[in-house]
């Protein structure tokens, strides 16, 4: 059936790019100016992902980076899409979220992801060990859920603060593995289909279809990323897309360098197969003018009967970004 647009929750991912030619201070400037006028024009919540060792995106210490965000808003829930629990002990994710929370009551959301968004070698870094290994994901995922409850007071390890907060927690994936835990727990679930678009379906239709009932949720709550990229005409739109173009290419080819300037033209900066890949890629790419992303945020929104959307767009000029989230902003308002 037909999604009312209007009634349909928007919310941004951020994953703090870092430009050509700008450090990370610009970055986390320019994010913060995102979320204020997220805010003002009604997004529901503004995510941060955890990421490491990439020249692009300066989302690594992302509690660190949730708690400025937070701290210069006012209404707008902030949270993590997501925090990579591999790389965390539960114990230390429920006293940071704990302390968010009670720095920000009622503003902080807990998404969790089982990649260990980096590499291996970063990965091994990171954790010191690889004793543990996503196969932990469940188990870790419920023992963070027990710290994060009033139910553990007893208990001799408890997270303080975090003990009670109830910090909502969200399960991220790009595959069937974590709808289906979320559905068994009855947590919500986010699909990250910006980048990983083959399974959506797919994991929504298990997700919904064993979804239980919790003390969390009564009912299933399912959310979609996908790119966005809009501007006030959709050859604007275009142009402004080859920054994103040659973000993908450059994950294709397993080089990481920072965000770059649009180009009038992709020829010579990616081969066929590559283009074929990005593209594949960006299947839940909205890129265009205002009616042309009405009519792609409409169509998505009917095919998959989602609950939010959530929105990552990278785009190089920080006034050309806010313009593309302020025209989705627009997508459910009376044209």
């Amino acid at each position: 059936m037909p999604k009312n647009l209007s009634e349909l929750p928007l919310s941004i991912l951020d994953l703090a790019a870092i430009r050509e030619g700008h450090t990370p201070s610009d970055t986390f400037r320019d994010s913060l100016a995102l979320a204020q006028h997220a805010e003002q024009w009604g997004y529901k919540r503004f995510w941060l992902a955890e990421h490491h060792n990439m020249a692009s995106i300066a989302s690594s210490a992302t509690a660190v980076l949730i708690g400025h965000i937070a701290g210069g808003t006012s209404t707008i829930r902030v949270g993590s899409g997501g925090i990579m629990l591999p790389n965390h002990a539960p114990l230390i994710v429920a006293e940071q979220f704990g302390t968010l929370a009670a720095l920000y009551p009622g503003r902080i959301d807990l998404g969790l992801g089982r990649a260990p968004g980096t590499d291996q070698l970063t990965a091994h870094a990171l954790r010191r060990d690889l004793q543990g290994s996503v196969n932990d994901f469940p188990q870790n995922v419920q023992e963070l859920l027990t710290y994060l409850s009033a139910d553990n007071r007893g208990a001799r390890v408890r997270a303080i603060p975090g003990e009670g907060s109830n910090v909502p927690v969200w399960l991220l994936g790009s595959s069937t593995y974590s709808a289906q835990l979320a559905a068994y727990l009855g947590l919500p679930f986010a699909f990250a289909s910006h980048f990983a678009p083959a399974q959506l379906q797919a994991a929504m239709m298990l997700y919904r279809e064993n979804f239980r009932p919790s003390q969390y949720l009564d009912k299933p709550c399912a959310a979609a990323c996908v790119n966005v990229i809009a501007a006030d005409t959709d050859a604007e739109a275009e142009r402004l897309a080859t920054s994103f173009y040659q973000l993908a290419t450059n994950i294709v080819r397993g080089t990481s360098r920072p965000l770059q300037p649009p180009v009038d033209s992709m020829d010579g900066l990616w081969s066929d197969i590559e283009e074929e890949s990005v593209r594949m890629m960006m299947s839940y790419s909205f890129i265009g003018g205002p009616e042309k992303l009405r009519q792609q945020v409409q169509r998505f929104a009917d095919a998959t009967q989602i609950d939010e959307l959530l929105a990552v767009g990278h785009i190089y000029e920080p006034a050309a970004r806010l313009r593309s989230y302020e025209i989705l902003a627009s997508v459910g308002k009376p044209v």
